[in-house]
């Protein structure tokens, strides 16, 4: 199965997680929207959307650009209707698009809890409501949202309730829709990584340097992210993956390659239950913080 030929929706996607997605995908010659505000160079993050946009048509793909707060009902709604205008449709949209901080409930101001909600709950949400009528007309149509097992341990929500809150809100459009939509095909299904992963998000807010030494690369989750999205939708749906366990499912054996600067154990990823780590020979450490 490929990608070839159909056409992913990304929100997000001109840096980390999403790039590396927009190119997994490029890879097999797929059409990539990058829907994102990254118009103009960050003065501490890589990447635009016009970068990637270059990236994904060198990687094989071809690619459209598209300044897009997810926060602005209008703009999803254009930068949807550009994509099927350039590309005839949607076969996956992948919600990527995240705001992070890690703050108690007094240190959390207002408006950054706003940020997250907005951005990871009610934006997977609207991305997803604009994206499911085109959905329904592709042959194996996906969504997946870049978000965590609901597993409702207090731990979990004790050091960060308002981003937890933001994130299992993205887990819950998983959760709901695929049960709403199974009818018409369309699967629902979240993926996590077991591991930190080495992004700007884990240098400049989650231990800089040190943890991403002990991070895997944003390989793995792009090579999850197609093994689940060329599965029929019909049959795959309403799951809460681990990029390992979906990789090793399909026969990977050598995780070494995705962290090829580590000496030691990994640092575990948050929101990943217990026995999911039962289930993974990786050598994990402390959480990441």
């Amino acid at each position: 199965m490929s990608l070839k030929g159909k056409t992913v929706f990304i929100s997000g996607g001109s840096r980390g997680i999403g790039l590396a997605i927009a190119l997994r995908a490029a890879r097999d010659g797929a059409n990539v929207t990058i829907a994102a505000k990254t118009a103009d160079p960050h003065p501490k993050l890589p990447g635009t959307i016009y970068t990637a946009a270059k990236e994904i048509v060198e990687a094989g793909g071809k690619a459209l650009p598209v300044i897009c707060d997810i926060r602005d009902e209008m703009q999803v709604a254009e930068a949807v209707e550009k994509t099927v205008a350039e590309f005839g449709g949607i076969d996956v949209c992948v919600n990527n698009a995240s705001a992070i901080q890690l703050t108690g409930t007094l240190a959390t101001d207002i408006k950054r809890y706003d940020l997250m909600h907005q951005i990871n709950t009610r934006g997977t949400f609207l991305v997803s409501k604009m994206c499911i009528p085109h959905l329904k007309l592709a042959k194996n149509p996906h969504i997946l949202n870049l978000a965590p097992p609901l597993d409702m341990e207090a731990k979990w929500f004790k050091n960060h309730v308002a981003y937890t809150m933001a994130k299992f809100g993205m887990s819950m459009c998983t959760l709901g829709m695929s049960a709403e939509f199974a009818k018409d095909g369309i699967a629902v299904n979240s993926l996590w990584p077991l591991t930190a992963i080495d992004t700007a998000a884990v240098r400049n807010l989650l231990g800089g340097a040190t943890v991403a030494a002990m991070s895997r690369t944003s390989d793995i989750m792009a090579d999850a992210f197609h093994e689940i999205v060329i599965k029929p939708s019909r049959e795959t749906t309403g799951n809460f993956f681990i990029d390992e366990l979906v990789l090793r499912d399909a026969g990977v054996t050598d995780f070494a390659k995705y962290a090829p600067g580590a000496t030691g154990p990994l640092a575990a990823d948050f929101f990943v239950p217990d026995e999911v780590f039962a289930k993974s020979d990786t050598k994990v450490g402390g959480m990441v913080s």
